[in-house]
């Protein structure tokens, strides 16, 4: 038992220091717990086979899914309508929905499915991503106690109860002491977030543009138009070269897009390809013409297209960099080498299209901008180009250093771009997650590797190496070397007789201060062991210290079952405390700055509120 907890507070004290990354002392407590023999090799390591690790990482893809399809942003923008940009009002959003979602759905699952969103929501409004997680997965645990189903802890409880000869619990038996600390909690962290990582600024994350910042420089959203091949249209099956439109109206045709069908029409998806010579089109495509609008429209009642922004370039709202890169398609600058062959030449006699694939959209000389009747223009040292083309080919010319070099690192930013057109389809698998989840049909860690393989079956992540890059594994190994602490401390005696004492020693005291002692050994052990295992060890102490000095035992057990589920100063103490760590990039002393703060004044309120509720 000595090395145990010697072992533990070591390692407590490794966590909080920062001198060793937490998942290398979480290992090397195993490792230590197995040379004393306190623990099998089969016992230490169990944790990484344990539904909650399996889970967690199942969320981790799931959530890359919310990112990469773009939901994510596309929620947080219609929050931001709601909410605004203000801090304050954005954690208390936060906060309400977190704890309204988790009354139903296990904290884990909550946080996963609403972590995407806040980071995006962050981000959109400015704000460092830290300050909205940690309210978020503490949020989570304050919805828990809401309602009977939402933690086990409070089912733990109601069959003690139930064993014990008194009536079943209701589902909203929790409820208003529920409330009492979500209230309390709000309004604490409204005072504690200045603990919280702050905004980072004069930090740049890359070098060059963001497409969106390419599309806005380049005033892109004022010279792109669409056109659809209509069934009477006279350009339907034949090639571009054969129509020859760029040279008759000075246009260029950067990219069709078409739709696929599937067999099944959940997976139609619209194909996208740049525009060459060679392509041939066909009725229905839509065809990304760059150019002025008068010349635009020549082209469409040259040959029966459908043009579908009819509005003049000054009427209409700008497209942004959607229009030109996607998860496939993306824009680039290129600047020209001093000793590049291309200075002197026409942008026709480049080779960019032939040999790469992409397409000049647009050139920077010095302040000018030119985006018309680029073929005839020679290219000259100091020119800026702005390509279009596949991720893949605009990574080729970052090969090539001869002639000019790609600015930016094209490969990141297609990892940036979100696959819009999948984001119906993850927020099904999320809702389908979602449901499994409520209705316990199958095991939760069972629900969540369904929907995590789904989003890369159905390309809501874009390959399995990205559904890798999501997880991130500090986290997990933290968790599953933590995990079977609990283990050794169970099996050593530890906490039965840390649990054992305090209730026999404070029972002479009177049921106030025997209560306070339930919380408080209930919200210490939570730190160390999951808030199962500790509702399961303490519940029938409690039940059994109540029944000898003669009181109800209801507040006794309630103290039990909040106690275990209001841990906030450790993040390996919940899923979702760690969850959050690595996005919100908290250290362990972030959890003792604000969570050990909470966790105290949740403690002494409830010790006051519960008799109030359930009187002894």
């Amino acid at each position: 038992m000595i090395v145990t907890v010697t072992i533990l507070a070591l390692a407590s004290l490794l966590f909080i220091s920062g001198i060793i990354r937490p998942d290398l002392v979480a290992v090397s407590a195993l490792i230590l717990l197995m040379l004393f023999g306190i623990l099998t090799p089969d016992e230490a390591l169990s944790g990484f086979s344990s539904p909650i690790v399996m889970m967690m990482i199942g969320l981790f893809v799931v959530g890359g899914g919310i990112f990469q399809t773009g939901l994510a942003k596309q929620v947080s923008r219609r929050l931001l309508k709601l909410a605004g940009t203000n801090e304050t009002t954005l954690l208390i959003m936060v906060m309400v929905v977190t704890a309204a979602f988790g009354t139903t759905v296990s904290n884990t699952g909550t946080v996963a499915v609403l972590m995407p969103i806040v980071v995006s929501l962050a981000t959109s409004a400015r704000i460092n991503p830290g300050r909205l997680l940690m309210p978020l997965a503490f949020a989570s645990s304050f919805g828990g106690t809401l309602t009977l189903i939402g933690t086990p802890p409070n089912l733990v409880i109601q069959e003690t109860l139930v064993s014990a000869g008194y009536g079943k619990l209701s589902f909203f038996s929790f409820t208003p002491i529920g409330l009492v600390g979500f209230m309390v909690g709000l309004v604490s962290l409204l005072f504690l977030r200045r603990f919280l990582p702050r905004n980072e600024t004069g930090k740049k994350t890359r070098s060059g543009r963001s497409p969106g910042e390419l599309a806005r420089k380049y005033q892109l959203s004022d010279n792109l138009f669409r056109a659809k091949v209509g069934a009477t249209s006279s350009v339907a099956s034949r090639t571009l070269s054969e129509l020859n439109i760029s040279a008759r109206f000075e246009v260029n045709i950067i990219e069709i897009r078409r739709k696929t069908s599937a067999r099944n029409q959940f997976l139609k998806t619209i194909d996208q390809e740049i525009a060459g010579p060679a392509t041939v089109l066909e009725e229905g495509d839509i065809l990304y013409i760059h150019g002025t609008f008068d010349q635009v429209r020549r082209v469409t009642k040259e040959y029966g297209l459908i043009l579908l922004d009819h509005q003049v370039p000054e009427d209409r709202q700008p497209a942004g960099a959607e229009q030109y890169a996607t998860a496939k398609i993306g824009i680039a600058e290129v600047m020209l080498t001093p000793g590049s062959n291309l200075i002197g030449k026409l942008v026709e006699q480049s080779g960019f299209r032939e040999k790469y694939r992409v397409n000049i959209l647009g050139i920077q000389r010095k302040d000018r901008l030119l985006l018309h009747n680029l073929k005839g223009e020679k290219m000259l040292f100091g020119d800026a180009l702005l390509v279009q083309g596949t991720w893949k080919d605009i990574a080729l010319l970052s090969a090539e250093q001869a002639d000019y070099v790609v600015i930016g690192q094209p490969a990141e930013e297609s990892r940036r771009v979100t696959m819009d057109n999948k984001a119906p389809i993850a927020a099904g698998i999320m809702l389908l997650m979602v449901v499994l989840l409520v209705t316990e049909l199958i095991p939760a860690v069972v629900s969540v590797m369904i929907a995590a393989v789904l989003m890369v079956l159905l390309g809501c992540v874009r390959t399995m190496e990205d559904a890798y890059k999501t997880i991130n594994w500090e986290s997990i190994i933290l968790i599953g070397g933590m995990l079977p602490m609990s283990t050794a401390i169970a099996k050593t005696g530890a906490a039965e007789l840390l649990s054992n004492s305090l209730a026999s020693s404070l029972g002479s005291y009177g049921p106030v201060v025997l209560l306070a002692g339930v919380y408080v050994t209930t919200s210490v052990l939570t730190l160390f062991i999951s808030n199962t295992a500790c509702a399961v060890l303490l519940a029938p102490i409690a039940l059994n210290a109540a029944a000898q000095l003669g009181v109800s035992p209801y507040p006794f057990m309630f103290a039990v079952s909040i106690g275990a589920s209001m841990c906030f100063a450790s993040p390996f103490s919940t899923p979702p405390n760690a969850l959050v760590m690595s996005a919100g990039r908290y250290t362990f002393g972030d959890y003792i700055k604000v969570g050990l703060p909470l966790q105290v004044v949740m403690g002494i309120v409830m010790v006051l509120v519960l008799p109030l509720f359930f009187p002894f």
